[in-house]
């Protein structure tokens, strides 16, 4: 898909940020389909792009060698997290989602 310079991923809207982490913080399953393509796991939750947008999926996309982050991780920072996933603003929140 091409995509204009510059394009901006279409933010999460709050209730699909909500699913994630939920999905994120007790379902294996989810969490392994989050990893291996964060674009398929959003459509999962309900993310859905806008037209002219890039996909949040491709900005949530963790590198093959990179860890899940632990759920016990993701429910410490939850907070943070859907801040930085409800906000356009420097859309790179992969790294709340490593491990390291």
């Amino acid at each position: 898909m091409a995509t204009k310079k510059g394009a901006k991923p279409a933010p999460l809207d709050p209730k699909v940020t909500k699913k994630l982490l939920d999905k994120l913080s007790t379902d294996n399953d989810f969490r392994r389909l989050f990893k291996k393509d964060a674009s398929a796991a959003l459509a999962k939750v309900g993310y859905k792009i806008e037209a002219n947008a890039v996909s949040a999926g491709s900005c949530l996309q963790l590198q093959a060698t990179d860890s899940i982050a632990p759920k016990s991780k993701i429910v410490r920072d939850r907070a943070k997290l859907e801040q930085s996933l409800n906000s356009v603003v420097n859309f790179d929140c992969a790294k709340g989602f490593s491990a390291d």
